[in-house]
């Protein structure tokens, strides 16, 4: 599906083919992928990174054009079942338009970032802000998430709401790897800024966009360590519980043990004390829970 949209009044709307200056295809099909190879030059290799999910962000120069790859998060879904994905997005530089191929539909230009435009450039860079803010709003979404499952953990014996963490550490692994790279790229183009065509304005622009980038990257690394550390803890402690628990059975069945074994000792087919006492019954009856008394006061001595 093909996007056409033209600059109005600094920002982007629809329009026709001959007014459009950025054309966006939308899960490119095989007549679309052969005009961008054929017709617009663009490397087939570099097409096909365009649409993997597990492609890294990195800057080329074609003869013709500029190609870059950048990684963005995908929109969750609650098919996802608390797994936050990673989309990469191409976008190729030419000279007055903009081609940007994504594999599946989803609001590239929303936002107060895409306002006062002026250039290829400016939707560019504004694209990779765009991204950087994408992504500290599912940070702070799995933020929230985290701290539901923490509370659900504390009152729940299941394993699901554990895996649903794990999964979410999952994740951060996986955003932290695409923020990282979207950091390489930055700095290719800040390095490449007069190669590519840059203003002042967007130098400086890029300038920002690494600071907040790099902060991005932070609160990744240390919701990362948090959830790591809260995962640690809560095996710890179902490993403590679990040692707790075999050790009350333990000491129950060696409860049990006690006047057991006082019966059987005495009803042995050998000739043994209090064999021909009248009382023996209760004798033996009282030893069995006398043992049973003793077992339980140390117990609760000993606070076993």
């Amino acid at each position: 599906m093909l996007k056409r949209l033209k600059i109005s009044d600094g920002r982007l709307c629809e329009c026709e083919d001959g007014e459009a200056v950025v054309f966006v295809y939308v899960g490119p099909d095989e007549t679309e992928k052969k005009h961008l190879v054929e017709e617009l030059k663009i490397d087939e290799h570099t097409l096909l990174s365009s649409l993997d999910p597990d492609e890294l962000s990195r800057l080329e120069f074609e003869p013709e054009h500029v190609a870059a790859i950048l990684k963005q998060p995908r929109h969750y879904a609650p098919q996802d079942e608390f797994l936050f994905k990673v989309v990469s997005t191409g976008v190729f530089i030419f000279k007055g338009k903009l081609v940007i191929v994504v594999g599946e539909d989803a609001p590239l230009f929303e936002g107060r970032p895409f306002v006062k435009l002026q250039s290829v450039y400016d939707i560019f860079l504004r694209l990779i802000y765009r991204s950087i803010t994408h992504f500290l709003e599912h940070l702070r979404a799995i933020h929230r998430i985290s701290d539901d499952l923490e509370h659900q953990i504390n009152v729940s014996m299941g394993n699901k709401y554990l895996i649903n963490l794990f999964t979410l550490e999952k994740s951060l692994v996986y955003y932290l790897k695409a923020i990282h790279s979207n950091g390489v790229l930055i700095d290719k183009l800040k390095n490449n800024s007069a190669k590519i065509g840059f203003s002042q304005e967007n130098i400086e622009f890029l300038d920002d966009m690494h600071i907040e980038n790099n902060q991005c990257i932070q609160q990744t690394e240390i919701l990362s360590q948090v959830l790591s550390s809260l995962m640690d803890a809560r095996a710890s402690l179902i490993s403590n519980n679990l040692n707790i628990r075999i050790k009350a059975l333990t000491l129950i069945t060696i409860g049990i043990m006690l006047p057991t074994f006082v019966v059987s000792l005495f009803s042995m087919n050998v000739r043994i004390p209090l064999s021909k006492f009248h009382g023996a019954f209760w004798v033996i009856f009282a030893l069995a829970m006398g043992s049973s008394c003793v077992m339980g006061f140390l117990w609760w001595r000993k606070k076993w």
